[in-house]
């Protein structure tokens, strides 16, 4: 499918054109398990839900081909993903993480990986010198992340690629705050891509699910096809339907996001009581030139603010918030607005008084008076 518009292209990658499967229940695709022909083959080659399904196939082929990747995998979550990736490394592999990382992925490291032999280093990737500086002679993995979370740095993928190639290093891209409507991380040369799929994929908070795709369909595929498999971490039928069925409406949610998100972080900008916004798009943010080369499309619906005095102020001003939700996550239709530094924990680096913000679909003009309600209120 080249040659063709986004937007057309994530309509038509998720039809279904399987043709003579006779599963035990029904489509929606729900069986666990499918007949097997007389001369013991089995059709189209499903076996048992668990290593593959006909809504996981769809979903995988789809993500493969919006990400332009060879091959996909789909998880049961974002984290399940993240895992797998790890889990395909060895005893005495270091990797490389950025020092403003999702807090889960630092957590999963120290209370999971360490104590599996692997050795993991801090480092601000959007530094390239710092990055060349604790490249080590077993660094294996560099994974990225851009924009971070939660303080939205950006790095510089393809000079990171160049400095991987050098040493013989993979590299992975955590490509959920952008999606593949803004960023393509593996047209910049990175190895594999990670999608928290329960975020704009889904784009309705009500589904949870994550990806792996990656450039090349060789020994590093086999691994995490073995990994997904053997582990059990697979999304159900239906969370493969749900993501499936918010793909056809990414481009359109993901753009009007963006515009949006772009005009609140300028708003914002100017309001005497916010100290500092984190956006891409800004002309003041530190790294606004290369997101503008590897996001050419927009910059995304996520942004941070720091407001005026210490933590106590910011949970107050997004307790006032009538638009914003106070809660987890992002990427869904409705807007929200979470204190970070009190669910990462004390140990966390982010800032006390930063407030994350998804942006919804509501009207900007609103959620910019909510805001103004909220800070003068």
């Amino acid at each position: 499918m080249k040659n063709i518009y986004f937007q057309t292209q994530a309509i038509k990658s998720v039809e279904d054109h399987f043709e003579g499967i006779q599963p035990i229940s029904t489509p929606l695709y729900l069986s666990t398990t499918f007949l097997r022909n007389p001369d013991g083959s089995y059709q189209e080659d499903f076996i048992y839900t668990r290593h593959d399904n006909p809504n996981r196939r769809i979903l995988e082929k789809s993500l493969a081909q919006l990400e332009n990747g060879t091959v996909a995998f789909a998880f049961a979550s974002g984290m399940a993903a993240i895992h797998a990736v790890f889990q395909s490394l060895k005893t005495g592999d270091h990797v490389l993480l950025p020092d403003d990382v999702y807090y889960n992925i630092y957590l999963l490291v120290e209370s999971v990986f360490k104590d599996w032999g692997l050795e993991v280093s801090l480092v601000d990737c959007s530094d390239l010198e710092k990055v060349e500086k604790a490249i080590q002679s077993n660094t294996r993995l560099i994974w990225l992340e851009t924009p971070s979370n939660p303080q939205l740095k950006i790095t510089d993928i393809e000079g990171i690629v160049h400095l991987a190639k050098l040493h013989n290093i993979k590299i992975a891209v955590d490509n959920t705050w952008a999606s593949p409507v803004l960023q393509r991380p593996l047209d910049l040369g990175a190895d594999i891509v990670m999608h928290s799929t329960t975020k704009y994929f889904g784009g309705h908070s009500d589904v949870l699910g994550g990806a792996l795709i990656l450039k090349e369909n060789e020994t590093w595929a086999t691994k995490i096809k073995n990994i997904q498999t053997l582990s059990g971490a697979v999304p159900s039928p239906f969370d493969s339907w749900l993501v499936a069925r918010g793909i056809q409406t990414l481009h359109l949610r993901v753009n009007a996001q963006s515009q949006t998100a772009l005009t609140l972080a300028q708003f914002l900008e100017q309001h005497p009581e916010i100290t500092q916004v984190n956006y891409p798009g800004l002309n003041s943010h530190p790294q606004h030139a290369i997101a503008q080369k590897q996001m050419p499309n927009g910059f995304g619906g996520m942004l941070s603010v720091l407001v005026k005095g210490d933590a106590t102020r910011a949970m107050q001003v997004a307790s006032r918030l009538q638009y914003f939700r106070t809660a987890t996550s992002l990427g869904g239709v409705e807007s929200l607005v979470e204190h970070r530094k009190s669910v990462e924990g004390e140990n966390s680096a982010t800032p006390d008084n930063l407030l994350r913000l998804s942006i919804g679909l509501e009207h900007v003009e609103d959620l910019k008076r909510d805001w103004k309600m909220a800070l003068e209120g």
